[in-house]
Formats: structure tokens, C-alpha cells, sequence
């Protein structure tokens, strides 16, 4: 089980003290309410950045990105050993605003990284693909999003 920061801490029970809020007399919740409550949670614990207005301006990619997210600082810890060890790694996201973050993350931490998503043409797709197979490829991390698999993906180089 992943801790969550701080922020994150503070954010959902914001978050859950909001939404207590819309309970009615009956004692209710609607439906459309608890799965925007349940939504809204979930994006806090992949990272509170997904929420509108928790990221402070000027945007920068720094620690905070890290100390900010549970899921993160993990990650962050696990990629620095799978790096020193030679591994590929591959990250699998459903939200494509994720892969934007991690995308920030890696560029930070300068890892070398291919990316696909639901967006992306098919010559580039497969051009993702081709370059992370490649034998003595530099890149590190494969950012996926879930929604753009089963699409004859055939990554052999991550571990």
C-alpha cells in the first residue's frame, strides 16, 4: 500500500467534506454525486496535480512533483533502481493527463522515454513501438496509456 502525501491527505478530505454537503434529508447521496465524489478521489491519489487549481503558478517540474504524489515518490525510488540496474520499464496509465505528468517527471530526471496514447497516429505509434525494441535502445520508460493497448502491441525489450 502507497502513502499519500500530505497534500493529498488535505485535498481528499476537502474533497470528502465537500461532497457531505449534497448528502439530503434522507441521509442520500445521489448517484451522479458519488461518482464525481469517487472521481475526483481518484485523480487526488494518482496525483493531486489531475485537480484543477491544486498545482501553484509558476508551473515548475521540480521535487515537488515528486513529494506531492504517494504513487510518485514510490515510483520515483523504483525507477532510480531499475535504471542503475539496466532494466526497461513500462508505465501503464488510464488518465492521458497522467502520462502528461509522468511525461514532466522523466523529462525532469532526464530518462529517455517513448510515449503512446489514443492520439497518436499509427506511423507514429508504431514508431514508439520500433524505437523502444530497437536492441541498444536509450530509452528507459514506455508511458502507456490503458486505453490505447490492445491495439497489437508487442513491446519484448521491457523487463
Amino acid at each position: 500500500m502507497v502513502e499519500l502525501s500530505p497534500l493529498q491527505k488535505d485535498i481528499m478530505k476537502k474533497i470528502i467534506d465537500r461532497e457531505l454537503s449534497y448528502v439530503d434529508f434522507d441521509g442520500e447521496l445521489k448517484m451522479a454525486r458519488l461518482n464525481f465524489l469517487m472521481i475526483q478521489l481518484r485523480k487526488c491519489t494518482n496525483h493531486p496535480y489531475l485537480l484543477k487549481g491544486v498545482e501553484k503558478e509558476p508551473f515548475t517540474t521540480d521535487y515537488s512533483l515528486v513529494e506531492n504524489c504517494g504513487k510518485l515518490l514510490v515510483l520515483h525510488k523504483l525507477l532510480e533502481r531499475l535504471k542503475a540496474e539496466g532494466s526497461r520499464v513500462l508505465i501503464f496509465s488510464q488518465f492521458v493527463i497522467m502520462l502528461d505528468i509522468l511525461e514532466d517527471y522523466l523529462n525532469w530526471q532526464e530518462y529517455e522515454y517513448c510515449r503512446l496514447d489514443g492520439r497518436m497516429f499509427k506511423k507514429t505509434r508504431e514508431s514508439e513501438i520500433n524505437e523502444f525494441n530497437k536492441e541498444n535502445s536509450s530509452k528507459f520508460v514506455f508511458l502507456l496509456s490503458t486505453r490505447a493497448g490492445g491495439l497489437g502491441i508487442n513491446l519484448t525489450a521491457a523487463n
